[in-house]
């Protein structure tokens, strides 16, 4: 890109340049320290998912993220209520207009990326303020001894200021959970995003697996875990009643069915799987003769992050039909305010049961899909779920909306994530004409290796945008333990995956320091 065509985006160059962000490390970090930083700000984060926002009246709040909360991290009502949500955001934002070509960046000029980069940040407090206020007007209720106690100090600015206060305490948290991804991306290993979302993922399934509690306003005191559930009825039913439904209960029933659980080890194995199938081309040293490699591209190419933009889409298209339906200020709105076509949300709840958030939404579990279709037993059980009842054109249809909607977003999403973070055929090419190395028979020169890698990277970074849509969905579909969705499981399993591989590239490089240039490492 000219000099003389730079981007709009330089005139908040000398703002977002001056804002507050964890330093890069000088030098190289050791592998041990890395690990270090890693698990020291894991724990800080389940530190922060245990604070409560003070002043917060916890039985009047509405997690508007509910169906959501496995995959962006954090907990309702903590200091990380929102998780990691304007973050993925911001980088929603950042690559549609990248893709769209509106913000007119060079993401291969290190002046460009780093003003990207900057701004990206700067989205991040937008988003957090953008969805912390609209929450505390019906959603998160200051406690009525907070709003008291300010009334006695200033006369009838009660409710105003204690609803500052708890939008602080959420701004002050989201910014602090963003830097905490900086710490673990600069000195850490991975990310931080990725590694909030499995460390909740796995809290998840863990205690849909093994709690012996029961669930929450269950009319009989069984275990709302899995395998408790499952050994207390077969401790207390007849071989009768385990003849009649037992086994349907142990199998299907929410919370918790052992299908789920099923489910969940399946999901596993095929993302492991996936996740080492890949295709390598192989490399060899421009001048050093006998140094051989190979450049792997695998099946997964654009990592998970388009599932997480994806489910984040998903989660303000949610947000947003919600506000326009219950809140009474976003009633108002002409033309969106009240309508039932964007969603309808039974007061109380943050589900929608209809209009078109509901056909966007997740669909968590056989229960809500295939059994109301199979019998209609199953349907009348789900009607006094949702209250709502439902013909099995509008569940087809369901189903239909959300699994394409997840294959196409991921898609498109995969296609401008491998755009803005270098991973296209011409970037990938200069990076290996960098280090020295070149395709064997081929000469080197990077427009050569272009030519050969876009045999390669467009289809599979195409193939991995549909794939990973059409197995969230289809993982969503099937069910699994815990609040974790199909789609959190997916994300962790495939998060695990690359985490062990970096790990053994970092412990690679360790060893065998001049790798680090090839790697892109310090």
């Amino acid at each position: 890109m000219a000099k003389d065509e730079k981007s709009l985006l330089y005139k908040l160059k000398p703002l977002v340049d001056r804002m507050p962000m964890v330093k890069k490390p000088d030098g190289h970090v050791h592998f041990k320290h890395k690990i270090m930083y890693t698990i020291l700000i894991l724990l800080i984060y389940f530190v922060m998912t245990n604070i409560v926002i003070y002043g917060l009246d916890a039985e009047r709040t509405l997690d508007l993220f509910e169906q959501f909360r496995a995959i962006f991290a954090g907990e309702s009502g903590s200091f990380v209520h929102l998780g990691i949500t304007p973050i993925v955001n911001a980088s929603i934002m950042m690559q549609l207009f990248q893709g769209a070509e509106i913000i007119n960046l060079d993401m291969k000029d290190d002046e460009d990326k780093a003003l990207y980069q900057n701004t990206q940040k700067f989205l991040v407090i937008i988003m957090i303020l953008v969805q912390a206020i609209p929450q505390a007007f019906g959603y998160l209720h200051p406690s009525t001894t907070l709003v008291s106690n300010i009334d006695g100090v200033f006369a009838g600015q009660g409710m105003m200021l204690a609803r500052v206060i708890i939008v602080s305490q959420i701004a002050i948290g989201g910014y602090f959970l963003f830097l905490m991804d900086e710490v673990v991306t600069k000195w850490g290993i991975g990310s931080g995003i990725s590694l909030f979302i499995v460390a909740g993922v796995a809290q998840g399934i863990f205690t849909g697996t093994f709690n012996w509690m029961p669930a929450p306003g269950a009319e009989q005191a069984i275990p709302s875990g899995a395998i408790p559930k499952t050994i207390h009825i077969l401790q207390n039913s007849t071989s009768a009643e385990i003849a009649r439904g037992g086994f349907e209960r142990i199998l299907l029933e929410p919370p918790n069915p052992l299908f789920g659980l099923i489910t969940t080890i399946l999901i596993f194995l095929i993302i492991a799987y996936v996740e080492s199938s890949r295709i390598e081309l192989p490399l060899s040293h421009g001048r050093a003769r006998g140094a051989r490699g190979r450049y792997p591209i695998k099946l997964i190419y654009t990592s998970v992050m388009p599932v997480i933009l994806v489910a984040a889409l998903m989660a303000n298209i949610n947000l947003f039909a919600m506000l326009f339906y219950t809140n009474p200020t976003f009633q108002s709105f002409p033309l969106l305010g009240g309508q039932w076509w964007l969603g309808v949300f039974p007061p109380g709840t943050t589900e929608p049961v209809a209009g078109g958030a509901w056909y966007l939404s997740n669909i968590n579990g056989l229960h809500e899909w295939l059994l109301p279709l199979m019998s209609d037993s199953y349907a009348a059980q789900f009607s006094q779920h949702v209250p709502w009842t439902y013909t099995n054109a509008q569940i087809i249809a369901r189903v239909v909306v959300h699994f394409t909607f997840m294959t196409v977003a991921c898609l498109l999403f995969a296609n401008f994530w491998v755009k803005t973070t270098n991973m296209d055929a011409e970037s990938v090419a200069e990076q290996i004409q960098d280090s020295g190395m070149q395709i064997p028979g081929f000469r080197r020169d990077p427009r050569v290796l272009k030519r050969v890698l876009e045999r390669y990277i467009p289809t599979i970074t195409s193939f991995s945008g549909i794939f990973m849509g059409a197995l969230a969905a289809g993982s969503n579909m099937l069910g699994s333990v815990g609040n974790a969705t199909g789609t959190s499981i997916f994300l962790a399993v495939s998060i695990l995956v690359q985490l062990y591989e970096q790990i053994g590239k970092e412990q690679m490089m360790e060893m065998h320091p001049v790798l680090r240039d090839f790697f892109g490492s310090q």
